[in-house]
């Protein structure tokens, strides 16, 4: 097991290979399709994403009446591949070291991440509630015009589990698994 502890590098994110498991501790931001169509539009984001990580994640979020904090109760990775169109871009344009995601992203990604020397990490689907107790806290929220699950979530985290599935050297581990498959379904056919 990996830790990489904020402020986040390029360099550390370079060290990592498809494979490690990683605990992210430190500072993360969420962006769904919302954001990156406006990133990729050239909108100036509210916050720095210079050295960040983007989880995609419409986290599920409570506000205390009273005191007005949020806590999240529900964080489970959204499917990264609705993001393909953007994730390159956005890696190159606001420097980005890693996104977080499930589901795995495409060959422009890739490039993405070898380009940029970024990562991409997979958390598990169906543990929203398990990942939620790694938040620490709300720090933020931004861009709330656009709906809360959609919206710039500044989160606070210790000991967030991830895997690297694509690296910035241009491994993918979904196109291992996309390339066997296909070899496995071919020999089953015949």
């Amino acid at each position: 097991m990996k830790k990489l502890n904020y402020p986040f590098t390029h360099e550390q994110v370079k060290e990592l290979k498809v494979g490690d498991m990683v605990l992210i501790t430190g500072k993360l931001f969420t962006g769904r399709d919302a954001v990156h169509k406006r990133l990729h539009d050239g909108v100036k984001p509210p916050v720095d994403l210079s050295n960040q990580i983007i989880y995609h994640c419409g986290p599920v979020i409570l506000q205390d009446k009273k005191t007005k904090k949020y806590k999240v109760t529900a964080a489970g990775p959204t499917t990264s591949i609705r993001e393909e169109p953007y994730q390159a871009d956005v890696m190159k344009d606001y420097g980005i070291v890693g996104v977080i995601g499930k589901g795995g992203m495409g060959p422009k990604t890739l490039k993405g991440c070898q380009d940029y020397g970024c990562v991409y990490f997979h958390a598990i689907g169906g543990a929203a509630q398990v990942l939620a107790e790694r938040i620490d806290s709300v720090d933020a929220v931004h861009w709330l015009d656009l709906g809360s699950p959609e919206a710039i979530w500044e989160l606070s985290v210790t000991d967030f589990p991830v895997v690297v599935t694509m690296d910035a050297h241009g491994n993918s581990l979904h196109a291992e698994v996309q390339a066997s498959s296909e070899v496995a379904l071919k020999k089953a056919l015949e």
